[in-house]
C-alpha cells in the first residue's frame, strides 16, 4: 500500500497550486499517451513567485498516479520545500535545475524516454525534415551527448551549453527534452515533437526510396510555424477536459 500524502491544499499559494494541478496534469497525459516509463524521467514547473524553486515527481509514483498535492518542491540545489513520503530522483534535478536556472523564459521542462525519441536520438543525423511535423523543430532544435546518467554537477554545464536558445532538445543515445514558457506549452509541444519522432521511425522503417524536400521549402516552414508560440492555449482547456471526464482525482 502507498504511503499517505500530505494534502497540500490551502498551504500554498493560489499560484503554487494552479502550477501543481497544471503539472499533475501533464503527468497524467503523458501517462495517457504512453509516454511514461516506470519511475524514471520527469517533468518540472517553476513555483511562480518565488526564485530558484522547482516542482517535481514524487519518486515511488508512477505518472498515472501523480496529485498536485504529491508533487515536491525543491530548489536548485535538490533541497526539499514540501513534505512527502517519498524521494525525489537526483538526475531531475541535474537536468531541470540546470535549465530553469540558465532560462528565464522556461517555466516547465518535459522529459521523455519513448521508443521513438529514443530512437531518433541515435540516429546521425538527429531528427530529419522528411515531412511538414519534422520542419517545424528544425529552427529550435539543439543536440546534447550522452554524458552517461545525469547524476554529476559538470552535466549542468553542458545541458546549458548545448541547449543555448533552444525550444527542443534531443539527448543523444538517451531521450528527448522539450522546455515550455507555460506547463501547457512544454506538453503540447511535446506531443508534436513525439510525433515528428515517430514518423521518422516509421518512415525509416519502409526500406523504400524517399521523397527530399527542396532546401527552400526545408527553410520556409519553420519561418511559417509562428503559431508554435502559442501551443497550449487553445489545446490545454481541451485537454483537461478529457482528464476531467474520464478521472479527475490528478486535482487533488
Amino acid at each position: 500500500m502507498l504511503p499517505e500524502i500530505p494534502d497540500q491544499r490551502g498551504k500554498v499559494s493560489e499560484a503554487e497550486w494552479q502550477a501543481r494541478v497544471d503539472l499533475a496534469a501533464a503527468y497524467r497525459l503523458v501517462a495517457r499517451e504512453g509516454w511514461d516509463d516506470m519511475l524514471s524521467t520527469h517533468i518540472s514547473a517553476r513555483v511562480p513567485g518565488e526564485d530558484g524553486v522547482f516542482l517535481i515527481n514524487p519518486y515511488g509514483l508512477l505518472f498515472s498516479q501523480v496529485t498536485a498535492s504529491s508533487l515536491i518542491k525543491v530548489d536548485y540545489q535538490g533541497n526539499r520545500l514540501s513534505e512527502s513520503p517519498f524521494p525525489h530522483n537526483p538526475a531531475a534535478i541535474v537536468i531541470h535545475a540546470a535549465v530553469l536556472e540558465a532560462r528565464e523564459d522556461v517555466a516547465s521542462i518535459v522529459h521523455l524516454h519513448t521508443i521513438p525519441g529514443v530512437a531518433v536520438s541515435t540516429h546521425a543525423d538527429g531528427l530529419m525534415p522528411l515531412n511538414q511535423r519534422a520542419l517545424y523543430f528544425q529552427n529550435v532544435l539543439a543536440y546534447h551527448d550522452y554524458e552517461g546518467l545525469a547524476l554529476d554537477d559538470e552535466e549542468r554545464v553542458s545541458l546549458v551549453e548545448h541547449l543555448g536558445d533552444k525550444q527542443v532538445m534531443l539527448l543523444r543515445n538517451h531521450g528527448t527534452l522539450v522546455c515550455g514558457s507555460t506547463v501547457a506549452q512544454a506538453y503540447v509541444a511535446s506531443f508534436f515533437f513525439e510525433k515528428a519522432c515517430q514518423m521518422q521511425v516509421q518512415t525509416l522503417s519502409c526500406g523504400v526510396p524517399l521523397t527530399p524536400l527542396s532546401k527552400e521549402v526545408i527553410e520556409k516552414v519553420p519561418e511559417q510555424a509562428k503559431h508554435m508560440a502559442h501551443w497550449g492555449r487553445l489545446e490545454w482547456p481541451a485537454l483537461l477536459a478529457v482528464l476531467d471526464g474520464e478521472d479527475d482525482s490528478y486535482r487533488s
